[in-house]
């Protein structure tokens, strides 16, 4: 046991040689050299032989360098799971910053402003159950957008009109006839009270009655850029007038406004009279083939009397008659800003046309009177024509008796009036008595 002890001390020095060794210095492989002949070999040595060096124990020498590689081992793989962690780590947090990212993105993506509504449009389509239209989609970034005869009906018109709420695209744009009636004339006017880029509507034939355009004078109330709005054909009648009128009467921005083929009775005449006279912003206004006539056109005609800020006004086939005529000679005399009257086929008899003539004799602005389809006869043309010659500062331009036959007294007329105003035209219907002429 003490030799065993002895010999693993001994393996662990440095091996001893000689001096004058001739046999040379060997290479220090870690072994126990072998003793000198002159030394007695010890008696408990094991496996010592002369000349010889005994390799030290495989499994002491395995143990040590097993140790230290276990050590260094240990280090570095406590190294790499420190890297490998750290690597992780960082690689879920960059990981969920590009998460973070894209679903910022998706958000902003979602919620940016959808400038035409055509997204709007589609999931509004299929909440009301209704067919995108195509034609509309096509068209949604377009400034003018003609959607006539399309079949909307009050869904889809909903459905349009919950698009238009954001949409900065469209200026003009025409739904007539779309079947909407009063609930999608009333969701059009909500979109109107919002949407602030539409300045030119077309809402003509689609029977909205009552009810749409009641909702529609509500929008004109707070509405302050429309300045054209065609109502013609949706059978709207004094009930509707009394809706009309309070906005016509506050909106300063509104400027054509068409009320034709409409059921507006003398009641309509004498509320939208009044409304007129007030009104400081319409420039144009349409009521023909309407049912104005008798107390109705007396009423109109003195609203017009004291309006200052029509250029236009068209009141034919009304049935004005000669009360309506003599009301609107007054009206020609006070009012100097009126351009171009339209009062063709409103049974305006020969002495109608006379009043007429009298207030034409003192007009200075009006420049278009179209009186076509009156039983005026030529006597009456006559009688005009010789106003507008008799009065030097009058700014006539067109004399329209279309479908009115004159006789050679009026040809006379018009060619010495021609002198005085040669930029005068006058349009009739023939010459009375002519010789028939073949071709």
């Amino acid at each position: 046991m003490v030799a065993g002890k002895k010999v693993a001390k001994e393996s662990v020095l440095p091996s001893v040689y000689e001096d004058g060794d001739e046999g040379g210095q060997e290479e220090d492989l870690g072994g126990i050299a072998s003793r000198p002949v002159s030394r007695p070999r010890s008696l408990y040595s094991r496996g010592s032989v002369d000349g010889q060096r005994v390799s030290r124990s495989s499994s002491l020498q395995y143990s040590i360098s097993s140790g230290h590689q276990d050590e260094e081992r240990t280090t570095e793989d406590e190294d790499k799971d420190e890297d490998k962690g750290g690597g992780e780590q960082q690689q879920a947090d960059e990981e969920d910053l590009a998460s973070d990212l894209e679903l910022d993105t998706f958000h902003n993506k979602k919620q940016a402003y959808d400038h035409t509504g055509q997204s709007r449009y589609r999931e509004a389509c299929k909440m009301l159950n209704v067919i995108p239209v195509s034609c509309f989609l096509r068209n949604i970034n377009q400034s003018e957008v003609n959607m006539m005869h399309r079949g909307l009906g009050a869904q889809g018109t909903k459905a349009l009109a919950i698009s238009l709420v954001t949409n900065t695209s469209i200026l003009k744009l025409n739904l007539r006839d779309n079947w909407m009636e009063g609930a999608g004339a009333a969701a059009i006017a909500d979109m109107l009270k919002e949407n602030c880029y539409i300045t030119e509507i077309d809402l003509s034939e689609n029977r909205m009655g009552e009810y749409g355009a009641r909702a529609l004078s509500s929008m004109l109330l707070e509405n302050g850029t429309l300045f054209s709005v065609n109502l013609s054909g949706n059978h709207l009648d004094e009930r509707a007038a009394k809706h009309l009128s309070p906005a016509l009467m506050a909106n300063q921005k509104l400027q054509h406004l068409d009320l034709s083929h409409n059921t507006l009775t003398d009641t309509a005449g004498e509320i939208l009279g009044a409304a007129i006279a007030e009104n400081t912003g319409l420039k144009a206004l349409n009521l023909a083939w309407n049912c104005i006539r008798g107390k109705g056109a007396i009423a109109f005609a003195k609203g017009l009397e004291g309006n200052i800020f029509l250029r236009s006004v068209d009141l034919s086939y009304n049935g004005l008659g000669k009360d309506g005529a003599v009301a609107l000679e007054e009206a020609l005399k006070q009012n100097n800003t009126l351009e171009d009257l339209n009062i063709s086929n409103n049974r305006i008899p020969f002495e109608g046309a006379i009043h007429l003539a009298l207030g034409l004799k003192v007009n200075t602005t009006l420049r278009i009177l179209k009186m076509s389809r009156n039983p005026i006869q030529s006597a009456g043309c006559f009688a005009i024509l010789k106003s507008v010659q008799a009065n030097p500062e009058s700014a006539a331009e067109l004399l329209d008796f279309s479908d009115i036959c004159v006789d050679q007294e009026f040809e006379d007329l018009y060619k010495s009036t021609k002198e005085a105003f040669p930029s005068l035209q006058v349009k009739h219907g023939g010459k009375m008595n002519a010789p028939f002429k073949k071709s």
